[in-house]
């Protein structure tokens, strides 16, 4: 079936896929007619998505500080060279 549909594809689509030039003009009428779907967000939601994006990035920070912090001690600890948080 869609060997099919492959075949019974209109043949000025295989001429145009030739051509680099009608190519870029199809391609960029594309863009144009999904930059038309593409809805702008309200501010209300623009500030709550910008605060939702803010929160996780810090979240993610302590909790990569976290580890950072306690794998560090440990490693240090595990060599010697310091002791394991700070505690003698």
């Amino acid at each position: 079936m869609a060997e099919n549909a492959i075949e019974e594809a209109p043949r000025s689509r295989e001429a145009a896929s030739r051509n680099p030039f009608a190519r870029l003009v199809a391609f960029l009428k594309e863009v144009l007619i999904e930059l038309r779907k593409v809805v702008t967000p309200t501010r209300r939601e623009l500030i709550r998505y910008t605060l939702v994006v803010l929160v996780f990035v810090v979240f993610m920070m302590l909790i990569v500080s976290g580890l950072d912090l306690v794998f560090g001690a440990f490693v240090g600890w595990m060599f010697g060279d310091l002791p394991l948080f700070g505690l003698a």
